[in-house]
């Protein structure tokens, strides 16, 4: 991982750039995360259905991918997909995920 990508992980990003949590498509939370740090306590506030939503389309590894540019933490994510989690299961691992991350940037 170089310096520019761990300065990703780390910065608060524009509006443009945050994720914004839906529950299904046109159906906005009313919740988005600048950061990674963010998203990490939005996982823990936000329903249910809106990680599964999310994550069933992909957006969690695509915005951490594409915005982020963390393709390990996006192929974490995808691991995340194919196992199919719901609920508080989701939730846990979700958060243990991006937590992990965050707490080790240059790993």
């Amino acid at each position: 991982m170089n310096v520019e990508t761990n300065s990703k992980i780390l910065t608060t990003l524009t509006r443009e750039k945050a994720f914004y949590f839906f529950t299904s498509i046109g159906n906005y939370t009313g919740m988005n995360a600048l950061s990674l740090k963010e998203f990490v306590e939005k996982i823990g506030e936000v329903s249910v259905k809106s990680l599964e939503f999310h994550l069933c389309r992909g957006d969690f590894e695509k915005w951490v991918s594409d915005v982020l540019q963390d393709n390990d933490l996006a192929s974490e994510m995808r691991k995340l997909q194919k196992l199919n989690l719901t609920g508080d299961d989701l939730r846990s691992q979700l958060s243990l995920v991006a937590s992990r991350r965050l707490r080790n940037p240059t790993v």
